[in-house]
């Protein structure tokens, strides 16, 4: 503690303190002493210590260390067996495999003014656990968070056509900015699935007829040009019959002979007047 002195602007004399941040010699002998004391506490309970200095983490684990507040030098451990002092000495686990969250139904305004809800799942994983530990309180949260308004803003920067037609390119958008922004919380995010669009009941039954009408306006095409096809070809036969009066003759008896595979008790047909012309009198 310092007392001074100053001269205040109405001319009087003004006192004062200060108080001085303890230096770094001074903390260093405190957690010199704490970790002193640490020791000596481990060898006086020697062996039942050992239950609460050594930790195990797995093969897909990594634990970050305190001690006394400090992060620790070394990075994170793991995995396998590592060691901690009593009572000055913390850690938390990190969990390193992959994790997949669903992203709520996000209702949002598209570029051409549709409303629609869209879903989309998220894969991710710690690739940094200092910095997931460190730098940001709950990684988890905040990356669902963050994937909630990604989502949202994506989603107003396209049609209507493109969501429905192009959901890869927007999860690819999606991802690429998860991964930026959570790049500092020691966080990947490896991939970004859209799930389901759903769009309103009123827009839905204008779509349904609007595709029943250009199917109908497909099919009458189709049918006039195949009524089209159908009568070039029944010209050409046409023409073709009419060059060779036999072609004609046998075309008769062909649809004879399909009439009278039919199962009919009795069938009636004209006789044709060429084959009377041999019986008829010569001029």
């Amino acid at each position: 503690m310092n007392i001074g002195l100053k001269k205040t602007e109405s001319g009087g004399i003004e006192c004062f303190l200060t108080y001085d941040k303890p230096s770094n010699i001074t903390m260093g002998c405190i957690e010199f002493t704490a970790t002193a004391s640490s020791i000596l506490l481990l060898i006086l309970t020697f062996p039942f210590s050992l239950f609460w200095c050594f930790k195990v983490v797995q093969e897909y684990e990594r634990a970050v260390i305190f001690r006394l507040g400090r992060l620790r030098q070394g990075g994170a451990r793991g995995p396998g067996i590592f060691f901690i002092l009593p009572c000055v000495d913390n850690y938390c686990k990190v969990d390193l495999r992959t994790v997949s969250f669903d992203v709520p139904p996000q209702e949002a305004l598209t570029k051409d003014s549709v409303t629609v809800t869209v879903d989309a799942v998220v894969y991710y994983r710690i690739e940094d656990p200092l910095n997931a530990v460190v730098k940001v309180t709950n990684y988890s949260n905040s990356t669902r968070l963050l994937a909630m308004t990604t989502l949202r803003n994506i989603l107003g920067t396209r049609n209507l056509a493109e969501i429905l037609s192009d959901r890869e390119a927007i999860s690819s958008t999606m991802q690429t900015s998860l991964d930026i922004a959570t790049d500092p919380w020691g966080v990947k995010v490896e991939r970004v699935e859209i799930k389901d669009v759903s769009l309103p009941h009123q827009l839905q039954r204008a779509m349904a007829a609007e595709a029943e009408a250009s199917r109908d306006a497909r099919a009458k095409v189709i049918a006039a040009e195949g009524e089209m096809k159908a009568s070039r070809a029944l010209k050409e036969a046409s023409d073709v019959i009419n060059e060779s009066p036999a072609a004609l003759q046998l075309r008769y008896l062909q649809t004879l002979s399909a009439i009278s595979a039919e199962k009919n008790s009795t069938i009636v047909f004209p006789l044709p007047i060429d084959i009377l012309t041999a019986f008829m009198p010569k001029k």
